[in-house]
């Protein structure tokens, strides 16, 4: 089965409600995945990298304005990383690294962080690189939450967030994170991506 909701029924009351729900999704999934083209995953975000996600979302959407709770609840979930009882394996377009939330000093401290949790026990990460031959058409970004009975893929589009149930469309997913995953950089080959865009965003600070 596949539901979809509205951003603006589902964020009617702010971003904190939302997020909520998300804290209990990653609480209650211990193996996890998420592909994300285009930005940093979102339990791997700095505080001042949600703040301005966060921010874009609630004046786009026209909705009650309650970000610093949104970005708390955001932090929250992040604990999820150093319970040692749950696993994530992400896998990051090379341009998340290069997309440009809120500037250069934003981007530098993100990809640091990124650096800093290369090695976690609970992390996978990733970087599909920009040039990588991939066996699969493009596709959107989205998380895998659970397996089987109960398992879940999640994903957001502008104008809705949409979730997949069905077996036989789960699979899918699955089928198609593999093909992502195969052709991403892992350890030293992820970290050499990671500081090359670290060393973009410093020299874009420099500049600015």
């Amino acid at each position: 089965m596949t539901s979809s909701v509205p951003w603006t029924d589902r964020l009617s009351a702010g971003t904190e409600a939302v997020r909520e729900d998300v804290v209990r999704w990653y609480r209650s999934t211990r193996e996890g995945k998420a592909y994300v083209p285009h930005m940093i995953w979102g339990t791997l975000q700095t505080e001042a990298y949600a703040t301005v996600v966060l921010g874009q979302v609630v004046d786009f959407l026209g909705i009650p304005n309650d970000v610093p709770a949104g970005v708390a609840m955001r932090m929250r979930r992040q604990r999820v990383l150093y319970d040692g009882e749950h696993h994530y394996d992400v896998v990051l377009g090379e341009q998340a690294l290069y997309t440009n939330i809120g500037g250069p000093d934003v981007m530098r401290d993100q990809i640091e962080r990124l650096l800093r949790e290369l090695d976690l026990a609970s992390l996978t990460l990733g970087i599909l690189p920009s040039t990588a031959r991939v066996d699969l058409f493009p596709v959107h970004g989205f998380n895998i939450y659970g397996d089987g009975d109960g398992g879940r893929a999640h994903v957001e589009l502008v104008s809705s967030s949409v979730d997949v149930t069905e077996q036989s469309e789960l699979a899918l997913y699955g089928k198609a994170f593999a093909a992502l995953s195969s052709a991403a950089s892992y350890g030293g080959a992820a970290e050499g991506l990671l500081r090359k865009a670290h060393s973009f965003w410093a020299d874009a600070s420099l500049r600015g």
